[in-house]
């Protein structure tokens, strides 16, 4: 498999992080796997952040909710709260799952623990990335008829941006996107973080949140005439 990929043109390879990586080890080939599997949870993460406000908007039902007596910002808590419940439960099925295939079909070969919980690790943060994101912009447009168009486009939009940054050496675009923050491939090769990287989407995910409970308490929300 690794003679077969190093026919693959450079930029192709570095595009899909296949540059570098060593698919004959276990968790080389898992690395591999990992990429596309963050791409699923990036569109789940972001589905739940467009949709956590702007469901009640589109089914006419946020004049009600607010009519009750609790405050928005306890609202959007509650939001928030919930949907980190669902990714921390997705996040233990992707941990289950991960050593579970790994023991069972890496037979005689060995590897590292410490890389590939690092890598476990960061699926939490890099979900929360685009979950505080999604939200902020959901709260920017007026109206959201449905999130299935905008999530996929955040989820593959950064990953494009990833593999264009990874194709063109601009390390502008790694800047931008989780998908460059979290790299498998770096994160096995180093055994460790890119911080500064990390950092930025840290950054990004304080931004998004303050942001998004600045704009909701102070959101013109439609009533049912």
């Amino acid at each position: 498999m690794n003679e077969a990929i190093a026919r693959f043109p450079e930029e192709l390879r570095m595009a899909f992080g296949m540059n570098g990586i060593d698919l004959s080890t276990v968790l080389g080939f898992y690395s591999f796997v990992f990429l596309f599997t963050q791409i699923c949870l990036a569109i789940q993460a972001a589905n739940y952040g467009f949709s956590l406000v702007s469901i009640e908007e589109r089914e006419w039902t946020a004049d009600f909710l607010l009519a009750k007596p609790v405050g928005r910002a306890q609202i959007l808590t509650s939001k928030l709260l919930a949907a980190l419940s669902s990714l921390t439960i997705t996040n233990i099925v992707v941990w289950i799952s991960s050593f579970g295939f790994i023991n069972l079909f890496k037979g005689d070969r060995t590897y590292e623990t410490k890389p590939l919980l690092l890598l476990l690790l960061s699926i939490l943060v890099f979900q929360l990335f685009f979950l505080t994101v999604g939200l902020v912009v959901s709260l920017l447009v007026k109206r959201i008829r449905s999130v299935t168009p905008y999530s996929m486009a955040l989820g593959f939009g950064m990953y494009v941006l990833s593999a264009f940054g990874g194709m063109l050496g601009e390390s502008a675009l790694e800047k931008i996107t989780p998908f460059k923050h979290f790299d498998p491939n770096y994160i096995i090769q180093h055994g460790a973080y890119d911080l500064p990287l990390v950092l930025i989407s840290v950054a990004m995910i304080v931004i998004s949140l303050v942001g998004s409970y600045v704009l909701y308490t102070r959101r013109d929300i439609p009533a049912v005439v």
